[in-house]
C-alpha cells in the first residue's frame, strides 16, 4: 500500500523576466529601442546617474562571445542582455548587477549577432548600449579548438587595464595548476587539476566532439576533477579548462588525450558486474540526502544536495530539456551543488 509521498515542482522565474521584457523591447524592435531610450530618462530621473559605458567584445569562439562593459556612474541593480539566436528567436540573459562581463554560449559559427545590454534599477530600464560581433569560423580540419581559443585570448591582456585596477588585482591571484589525465576508457576521459591560487567561482571545460562540434561543460568551483563521457575510441582530443571569477575567464590550462581502443574483451566486462554484486555491500553505506533548489532564474536552476553517509566517486544529473530531449550532466564526486544552464 502507498503510505506517503512528497513531491516538489520548480517554476523558473518567468514572471520577473516577463516584467522586465515589458520594459525591454526585443532586438528586432531596434528602432523602438532608440525611441524609448530617449524617453527613458524622464521616467528614470532619480537614476539618471546610472550610466553604461561602451559594450565591447573581449573574446570570440565559434560558439560563444564574451562581452565587457564599464559603469562611469551607477550602480545598477541588474543587467539584461538581449539578442536573437541563429533561428531568429529572441533571447534574454539576466546578469547580476555586480558583473562587468558575460559569456554568451550556444551561438553558431561565422554568424553576425547584435547584442543589447540594458542597465536596470528596480526592474526598470535606465541605460542601454549595443554592439555587434561575428563568431569565429569552425575549423573542422582539427578536432580540438586551439586555433579558435588562442585568438580570443590575444586581446585579453589588453582588456584588463581598461577596467579598474581594484577589480583586476584579486582576480590575478587565481591561478590554475596542471591539467592532467587520471583515467582513460574508449568512450570517456577523467581529468584532474589543482588550484595554485584562488579560488575560482566556476570552471568551464571546452573541447570538440568526434563530429568536430564545440562542447562546453560547466563545472562547479569546488571541483577538482571531471569525467567527460560520450567520446569516441582511439581518437585524439584537446581539452581546455578555464577558471572563471565574476563571469570572466581568469586562467586556462590545456591537455591532449587519446581515448582507449575498443577491446574484444568488453562484452565479457558484463560478467564481472554480476560478480561484483556481493562486493557492493560496503557501497550501500553511501547515502544521498535531500536534493533541493537553491536558486532559480528564467534560464537556469541551481541545485544542492548533501551526502548523509559515505562518499561517491561522482554524480550524474539527468533531466529533459525544453524540447523533451534527455540531457546528462556529469558531476565530480566532491561537489555538493550544480547549476543547470
Amino acid at each position: 500500500k502507498k503510505i506517503n509521498r512528497i513531491s516538489t515542482d520548480i517554476v523558473t522565474a518567468d514572471r520577473e523576466a516577463a516584467a522586465v521584457q515589458e520594459e525591454l523591447p526585443l532586438p528586432s524592435e531596434e528602432p523602438q529601442d532608440e525611441k524609448r531610450q530617449t524617453e527613458a530618462p524622464l521616467s528614470a530621473a532619480p537614476s539618471a546617474q546610472a550610466v553604461l559605458k561602451e559594450l565591447r567584445v573581449s573574446s570570440i569562439t565559434p560558439d560563444s562571445v564574451e562581452l565587457q562593459w564599464s559603469i562611469p556612474g551607477g550602480p545598477f541593480s541588474s543587467f539584461m542582455l538581449q539578442y536573437r539566436d541563429a533561428h531568429g528567436q529572441p533571447q534574454a540573459l539576466p546578469i547580476d548587477g555586480g558583473s562587468r562581463s558575460v559569456t554568451v554560449p550556444g551561438l553558431s559559427p561565422s554568424r553576425r549577432y547584435r547584442f543589447h545590454l540594458y542597465g536596470l534599477q528596480s526592474g526598470k530600464r535606465v541605460s542601454h548600449t549595443s554592439t555587434e560581433a561575428v563568431t569565429a569560423s569552425a575549423n573542422l580540419d582539427e578536432p580540438p579548438m586551439p586555433s579558435e581559443e588562442l585568438r580570443p585570448e590575444d586581446p585579453q591582456p589588453k582588456d584588463p587595464p581598461a577596467e579598474s585596477a581594484s577589480t583586476d588585482t584579486p582576480l590575478a591571484q587565481a591561478v590554475l595548476g596542471e591539467l592532467r589525465v587520471s583515467s582513460v576508457t574508449p568512450d570517456s576521459v577523467q581529468l584532474q587539476w589543482s588550484v595554485l591560487e584562488g579560488p575560482f567561482d566556476s570552471f568551464t571545460l571546452q573541447y570538440r566532439d568526434a563530429q568536430g562540434q564545440p562542447q562546453a561543460l560547466p563545472i562547479d568551483g569546488e571541483s577538482r576533477s571531471v569525467t567527460v563521457p560520450g567520446l569516441s575510441p582511439s581518437r585524439r582530443y584537446r581539452f581546455h579548462l578555464y577558471g572563471l571569477r565574476g563571469g570572466k575567464k581568469i586562467d586556462r590550462v590545456s591537455t591532449d588525450v587519446i581515448t582507449g581502443e575498443p577491446q574484444p574483451e568488453d562484452p565479457k566486462a558484463k560478467d564481472p558486474q554480476t560478480e561484483a554484486t556481493p562486493s557492493e555491500a560496503p557501497l550501500g553505506r553511501a547515502v544521498l540526502g535531500e536534493l533541493r533548489v537553491s536558486s532559480v532564474t528564467p534560464d537556469s536552476v541551481q541545485l544542492q544536495w548533501s551526502v548523509l553517509e559515505g562518499s561517491f566517486d561522482s554524480f550524474t544529473l539527468q533531466y529533459r530539456d525544453a524540447q523533451g530531449q534527455p540531457q546528462v550532466l556529469p558531476i565530480d564526486g566532491g561537489s555538493r551543488s550544480v547549476t543547470v544552464p
